[in-house]
């Protein structure tokens, strides 16, 4: 199964996308993780994409759809995927299509999470992010370590200035504007959309998730 996962940040999606992968037996793909592979293994499409980002511009939709193609076509995708921010445009919807037309792959679900804006405030302007892992914690304080036993040094855990409160609203109405086309896109175009309840417990989330896919 080929999966794509919507919603805005804070909504859970990486978390359940990668218990969706690991029951799957599929990678989870994001477009950040295959871009910096491709830069740095040097590929011609990672060039390219190391040639606009080194003038500060963004990379071009068809030099990414170009890069996930190739990763899509590798053996660890030869069960499916589930594509984490991979598609945020209705061109890079439409190219992701084209792209696993190519490869006799197609969109097979969906998945949007939708949460309410004063929840994904809560949690998010109460979210810490470990300064060397990257790491997301909750209910946890800045200036704590990490704590993580499986890297070195230990990182600090700090606050990102786009977690607090006025922020996560301005990312919430620019994640509308963005993505509402998307989803009319994928109503209109594949008819693989289901809405997730992103609100509850991480267990009653997956089971939505599964009821969504089939999946028993």
């Amino acid at each position: 199964m080929i999966i794509v996962l919507l919603g805005p940040p804070g909504a859970g999606k990486g978390t359940q996308g990668e218990r969706l992968a690991a029951r799957l037996d599929v990678p989870k793909i994001a477009t950040g993780d295959v871009l910096r592979a491709a830069v740095r293994d040097g590929t011609p499409l990672g060039l390219e994409a190391k040639a606009a980002m080194d003038r500060g511009d963004l990379v071009p939709d068809d030099v990414i759809m170009g890069i996930m193609k190739e990763a899509l076509a590798g053996p660890n995708a030869a069960k499916g995927a589930v594509l984490d921010g991979v598609v945020r445009t209705t061109p890079q919807a439409s190219g992701l299509r084209d792209a696993l037309a190519d490869l006799s792959k197609k969109v097979d679900a969906v998945l949007l999470f939708d949460i309410d804006e004063e929840e994904l405030v809560r949690r998010l302007s109460g979210r810490t992010t470990c300064d060397f892992c990257q790491r997301p914690f909750f209910g946890r304080e800045p200036g704590e370590l990490c704590g993580l036993a499986d890297h070195d040094p230990q990182g600090t855990l700090v606050r990102r200035k786009d977690d607090e409160p006025d922020a996560v609203r301005k990312r919430m109405q620019v994640y509308r504007d963005q993505t509402a086309p998307v989803i009319d896109w994928y109503r209109a175009n594949d008819g693989v959309l289901h809405h997730i309840n992103a609100l509850g417990e991480l267990e009653e989330v997956e089971q939505r998730v599964n009821n969504a896919l089939g999946l028993r």
